[in-house]
């Protein structure tokens, strides 16, 4: 990838504040991050090491989650489930914060209060709103929460995860997969088409012949596409297969009890003896009933500070913001925590705001020795985020390049999860 700043180098300009931030001494703040992912729990952490006198509360329902990250490789049989778990308790004693597993039943953005399920009313100073995403079910007919394990998405970690990869293991030769993308914006924008590559290696392993990937797409494009493609061909010829929306690509309904999906304009719907339907996304529930969404149900914030342009005070951060053209990965929540907490230490502190600037790289597996990149460097201008700098994999690059990227993936992946949970 050709890009023009280093990653040390716009790393440190997006997260200085003052040598005398981290040195406030009276008693801090009390500030409360929901959502324990790789944008609230690194958010927390950094917040630590900003304001080290504050009380800083992270609460998440999940006492253990899978991340987005390599969960396709689980799926496809070529990781284990292990290497993507993560206790949410190790939070506390790597970043030195409290942690509550409790369920969020609201927040009052006005009296800055989120109360839990199981411990009632918290107050908070600041409050870091990190919540992911939910599902569309309204968007295709016949899916819905309570039948959505029969045609697994798999996006948002649990057992849908491992209960897709069981699926998968169990199929016979002659197999037909579909993968239902969704229309954007979505968490992970490569992850269908990571899934079908990282699909395609696994049944190639295991000596299936006439097994076949489709995915039935809802969108006309998709990031790194011509990488993606040109690779199929070179690796996996005549095993995937894209329909695009223009194609009535689009998957509009669906029978799980027989494993029937339907695409846009067809009379008659695709028998598939796996599916996977990852529906239309909006910012997760908690955030539309917090009235921080606006009419696209995505969070709008001041790219600045991560800020709610509807309530000061609250910071929505990760998959739920609109933070465009970055895209909703768990990089780019990395990247936001980061100069969040930055911003709500400088305020708090009377210091001057951050540079806003942030990165986000989004690995692609091809297979567990290759992989494809797209990077990203973003600033604020005209108080908008644009883009500084991007770079791509090289559409001819060899078998040598595309193993370094592999290797340069599972070392993000150590690093990130290291910098985010401990």
């Amino acid at each position: 990838m050709n890009i023009t700043l280093s990653r040390r180098q716009l790393l440190a300009a997006a997260l200085l504040l003052p040598a005398s931030t981290a040195s406030a001494r009276k008693r801090g703040p009390r500030i409360i991050v929901v959502g324990a992912g790789f944008g609230g729990a690194s958010c927390a952490r950094q917040l630590r090491l900003y304001l080290p006198n504050a009380d800083i509360l992270l609460i998440d329902r999940q006492a253990r989650f899978l991340t987005g990250p390599f969960s396709n490789g689980v799926i496809a049989g070529l990781d284990e489930v292990a290497m993507i778990t993560r206790h949410t308790r190790d939070v506390a004693t790597a970043h030195r914060v409290r942690v509550l597993i409790d369920e969020v039943v609201t927040i009052d953005p006005v009296k800055r209060e989120v109360r839990t399920a199981q411990h009632g009313v918290h107050r908070a100073d600041r409050i870091v709103v990190a919540p992911g995403v939910s599902m569309r079910w309204d968007r295709i007919e016949g899916l819905h929460p309570g039948n959505s394990d029969a045609m697994p998405h798999g996006w948002l970690g649990g057992t849908q995860v491992t209960g897709l990869r069981d699926r998968f293991a169990a199929l016979a030769d002659g197999a037909r997969i579909v993968i239902a993308a969704p229309p954007n914006p979505y968490r992970c924008p490569p992850g269908p088409y990571e899934r079908a590559s990282l699909m395609a290696a696994a049944l190639q392993r295991r000596g299936h012949r006439n097994s076949r990937i489709l995915i039935a797409d809802a969108k006309d494009d998709f990031t790194k596409r011509a990488l993606f493609q040109l690779e199929w061909d070179r690796r996996y010829p005549g095993v995937i297969e894209w329909i695009p929306r223009a194609l009535n690509g689009e998957v509009v309904r669906v029978d799980t009890q027989r494993h029937h999906l339907w695409l846009r304009d067809a009379t008659m719907p695709i028998q598939a003896d796996l599916a996977s339907v990852i529906p239309a996304q909006t910012a997760a529930q908690l955030a539309i009933d917090a009235d921080l969404t606006d009419e696209t149900q995505w969070c709008p914030v001041h790219p600045q500070r991560f800020e709610s342009t509807r309530h000061a005070g609250i910071h929505v951060i990760g998959d739920a913001a609109i933070a465009a053209p970055m895209p909703k990965s768990g990089f780019a929540a990395n990247s936001q925590a980061k100069l969040c907490a930055a911003a709500i230490a400088a305020d708090l502190l009377g210091k001057p705001m951050p540079k806003a600037m942030l990165l986000n790289t989004c690995y692609s597996l091809l297979d567990t020795d290759a992989a494809i990149s797209v990077s990203g460097y973003y600033a604020v201008v005209a108080d908008r985020l644009s883009v500084l700098s991007e770079g791509i994999s090289a559409l001819g690059g060899d078998a040598t390049q595309r193993r370094s990227e592999a290797e340069q993936a599972r070392a993000w992946y150590r690093t990130i999860t290291r910098d985010s949970f401990g």
